[in-house]
């Protein structure tokens, strides 16, 4: 860009982090809207606001080439509200650029493979918190960032903070978990976190990439060949839960979601749900009359 080029971004930009301040986007979303119009003003090395409609396609084209779709959704959604809210413009156009359906169901540990899991960590700090990750159905983020006053040990529940959507929410404390955080805390007692990062910073929270390092390190000593991330603790909290009888709007409550719906898909990965779907059909078949049977 040229400077009078440069300076016009930049007073757009500037615009743009403001708006996504004013409509209350988290911290998260307004890292990702702004990296949006950075990455497309780099590609053209231009300011956007006067793109074609070819351009923005064939951008978008070789983005879905180079990068995954939750990226292209995000500078999609990005670019939208930098055109709406700053450049006062509608992309109509951009209805277009569409991640493909799919309906993929995620790997689920089973019990027995959960607890291979803890077990065989060889960390201390990532034993408890795999254990407290699938005891509480927590995400990754909301682990990382449990601090000492969210444990209520008198009424046995956990404050999760402005989780996913900016929502709190209670979950009951296992006291197998309570006990293990009370444990591990003993060997650092840090003055607010759970779990802390190994660095310098006194305030920093334990590395996402170390636990998923130590995850998939511990699946590999167990000689589990499933799709597992720390992710899949929570979905396993949640089928396991399903089996034991635990009705769909409870589960729904504790994982904190918004839709019935998505709680919903974990039917779809309980064993009681495959085995009571067996039994009616055979029971389906078996009710029929057949006069050739004694045929076969």
């Amino acid at each position: 860009m040229n400077s009078s080029e440069q300076l016009r971004f930049n007073h757009l930009y500037q615009q743009h982090l403001t708006n996504l301040t004013l409509q209350g986007k988290r911290p998260a979303t307004i890292d990702a809207y702004s990296r949006a119009v950075r990455r497309i003003a780099a590609f053209f090395d231009c300011c956007p606001d006067n793109l074609t409609t070819q351009d923005l396609k064939a951008y978008f084209a070789q983005l879905i080439a180079s990068h995954s779709w939750s990226t292209v959704k995000l500078d999609r959604n990005g670019l939208q509200f930098f055109y709406r809210h700053v450049l006062n413009k509608e992309w109509q156009w951009l209805n277009i650029v569409k991640p493909p359906q799919s309906k993929t169901l995620p790997d689920i540990l089973t019990a027995n493979e959960v607890a291979a899991v803890i077990n065989h960590t060889r960390q201390l700090r990532y034993q408890v918190f795999f254990l407290t990750l699938y005891s509480m159905g927590l995400r990754l983020g909301e682990g990382v960032s449990l601090q000492v006053c969210d444990i209520d040990s008198a009424r046995m529940h956990v404050h999760i903070r402005n989780a996913k959507g900016a929502k709190d929410r209670f979950v009951p404390l296992p006291e197998r978990t309570l006990s293990a955080l009370r444990f591990y805390w003993q060997t650092h007692r840090h003055p607010t976190l759970l779990f802390p990062g190994k660095g310098a910073k006194p305030d920093a929270v334990m590395d996402k990439g170390g636990v998923q390092k130590a995850l998939k390190r511990v699946l590999c000593d167990c000689n589990i060949a499933k799709s597992i991330s720390p992710h899949n603790l929570r979905h396993s909290f949640a089928t396991h839960l399903l089996e034991q009888g635990v009705d769909l709007r409870s589960v729904q409550t504790l994982l904190g979601h918004n839709s019935l719906n998505t709680t919903a898909r974990y039917t779809r990965l309980t064993h009681i749900t495959c085995l009571n779907t067996c039994d009616v059909i055979n029971q389906l078949a078996n009710g029929l009359s057949l006069s050739w049977e004694c045929e076969l």
